[in-house]
């Protein structure tokens, strides 16, 4: 293909552009919608689309900790409330008649920030190396995704926008290049969260046939209702005319409301039980055990997954400065987090997964960069999985580690991730030395 590859998609030809070992697509629209309103199909064109230019963030808050954390910059891509856009990666090289794996992304950000084009999910090197296809989801966020109202507003809008996409890649990723038949949905954080509730669709064994969940707060997903229904009230000011700025500035007093709740109010916004397309709350584990022989799982969580916020805590903070007993506590603090939000609700799905018919894989990430104040903290995992050194130059998470260290474990991680996509199948145990270890989980 030459410098401006054109593909013939059934929703309309479109035009990508090369970068050296992939190809890319980018900023396609799969949905519409108006604001508060659930998402349908885009319309298909004749003329060519230019598919030049990045999808657009759901207009969002600036997080300056996760900036620091992740060397991401508040305002990298531009924003709109019409986000509901993907971008593909392929392999440069593929044959006219080859169709290889697709692996759709749902970025991570507590329902509340990230993109899926932002630079640290450019999944250029699992795409060359692994000969997969890459799908980079964005969707909608906060008060404009993820929170119904008392007033009629529906829930689940984001959740809604990934069906659609996912019903696009079905209808037109063999065009370029993909198998629509072999399709891995994964995510991290609220987007590994959003991979497992999709499974709760009857439609998701016909949309991918396997699901990576990486860092799923799934210990936090459940007894939400009074807390929702309380933000609800809150966010009852917001109308169909508030900027939109507006909208995510009352977004931030909205979740001062959920505050009161305990430790769900650490993801205020999120998926709702009982509103479309999901089952109410005390049907979760019928709908997912019906789809889990369609559905293979690889799902897990890093080591330390509460190091990512400790250190903003002031008396965790002040704790760590009494010598050997300070260090101890703070330790099993993490533990019982870790634990709490991830660590237990992994193994638990994975386990109801097998009992169910379905093939399920467990694992936990302890890779971490030397000396590291963050150790192997929630989003360790993502430096490994995509982006390349310049866009990790600024982030905390890795200062310590060597790109090359960085690169080889990621290169190892990508290789396992694209292994799990092929359908090849996983050891019965294995992993990557002092970086990661999965098990087969068992139906007992």
């Amino acid at each position: 293909m030459n410098s401006e590859p054109a593909f013939s998609p059934p929703c309309g030809p479109v035009a990508g552009w090369r970068e050296g070992d992939v190809l890319r697509a980018t900023g396609i629209p799969y949905a519409t919608a108006e604001r508060f309103q659930p998402p349908v199909s885009a319309p298909d064109w004749t003329g060519v689309l230019s598919a030049t230019a990045p999808s657009p963030a759901c207009p969002q808050a600036p997080v300056p900790f996760l900036d620091d954390i992740l060397g991401t910059r508040y305002g990298e891509l531009p924003g709109s409330e019409h986000c509901q856009q993907l971008s593909i990666t392929l392999p440069a090289d593929l044959a006219e008649d080859e169709h290889v794996p697709v692996m759709v992304w749902l970025h991570g950000g507590s329902y509340t920030s990230g993109s899926g084009d932002l630079a640290i999910f450019d999944p250029k090197a699992l795409v060359a190396e692994n000969r997969v296809i890459v799908v980079s989801v964005t969707y909608r966020l906060g008060l404009f995704g993820y929170l119904a109202s008392g007033t009629g507003r529906p829930a689940n809008l984001g959740l809604l926008d990934q069906l659609e996409a996912f019903r696009w890649v079905q209808r037109n990723i063999s065009a370029f290049g993909g198998d629509p038949g072999n399709v891995t949905a994964f995510g991290q954080s609220a987007g590994g969260d959003a991979v497992a509730h999709l499974m709760a669709t009857a439609e998701a064994p016909a949309l991918f046939q396997r699901a990576i969940i990486q860092s799923a707060p799934l210990g936090i997903t459940r007894g939400r209702e009074k807390m929702s229904a309380a933000m609800g009230i809150a966010a009852e000011t917001v109308t169909e005319d508030t900027p939109a700025m507006d909208v995510v500035e009352i977004e931030g007093q909205v979740s001062q409301v959920a505050r009161k709740f305990g430790l769900i109010a650490a993801m205020p916004f999120g998926t709702q039980y009982g509103h479309a397309p999901l089952p109410p709350e005390s049907g979760i584990e019928d709908a997912w055990n019906t789809i889990a022989p369609g559905i293979e799982v690889l799902i897990g969580h890093t080591s330390e997954e509460a190091r990512m916020f400790l250190p903003r805590n002031r008396a965790v903070s002040r704790l760590a400065k009494f010598p050997v007993l300070g260090t101890a506590v703070v330790k099993a603090i993490n533990w019982g987090v870790t634990e709490a939000v991830y660590g237990r609700s992994a193994r638990k799905f994975a386990r109801r997964h097998a009992r169910a018919g379905g093939t399920a894989y467990s694992y936990v990430l302890s890779w971490a960069a030397p000396g590291n104040i963050y150790g192997a903290a929630h989003t360790v995992d993502l430096p490994l999985l995509f982006g390349d050194e310049k866009t990790w130059a600024g982030a905390g998470l890795v200062a310590g580690a060597t790109w090359e260290e960085i690169h080889a474990q990621g290169r190892a991680l990508r290789a396992v991730w694209a292994r799990f996509a092929h359908g090849d199948g996983l050891d019965n145990r294995g992993g990557i030395p002092g970086a990661l270890r999965y098990r087969a989980v068992g139906a007992v």
